[in-house]
């Protein structure tokens, strides 16, 4: 199974969504979602033990934080993928990553603890993903007030870590 890049009749290309969905080359969100799992996986496990919990400006995630935000942002997206595929009518809420990285300890917990709950989760996206019809990848719903529906969000998810993996790059390694 494949999922196709979504077209700019799918989403709003002027939201923050394009920033994400523009982050991931080639043709398929299911292979980029699997392929990224070990890459994430490794990427933070590679990472000094000192820069898990480093800064490079005052209200900045550390590495370690910016993991949880993934898992997080991993499972809302995955219930919104689940909403609109099924037909939810209603537009799905949004969600203020910087408060919910500031409602948790994400600093207090072991990184082998949160790749196993990345681990875990991705697995558990891929299969979901898997087992959506057509139909179900392009029933459209509302997220966030934004126009969605499940491809956009594989497509999303993927390109998210890319963005965040990309940022340790730059600013912390």
């Amino acid at each position: 199974m494949k999922i196709s890049r979504p077209t700019e009749h799918e989403y709003d290309v002027n939201s923050y969504q394009n920033r994400y969905i523009q982050r991931v080359t080639g043709d398929d969100a299911l292979k980029t979602l699997s392929e990224n799992l070990s890459i994430v996986d490794n990427f933070f496990k590679n990472i000094p033990e000192e820069k898990l919990h480093f800064r490079y400006a005052e209200g900045k995630w550390t590495p370690i934080e910016m993991l949880g935000h993934i898992v997080d942002t991993e499972k809302i997206l995955l219930y919104r993928a689940l909403s609109v595929a099924r037909g939810e009518k209603q537009s799905l809420l949004g969600f203020d990553e910087d408060n919910y990285v500031k409602a948790t300890n994400f600093d207090k917990k072991s990184l082998r603890s949160l790749l196993q709950q990345f681990k875990a989760q991705r697995k558990s996206t891929v299969l979901f993903f898997k087992s959506l019809g057509k139909r179900e990848l392009s029933r459209m719903g509302k997220a966030n007030q934004l126009p969605t529906n499940a491809r956009v969000l594989a497509w999303f998810l993927a390109g998210h870590e890319l963005h965040h993996l990309n940022i340790l790059k730059e600013r912390y390694l």
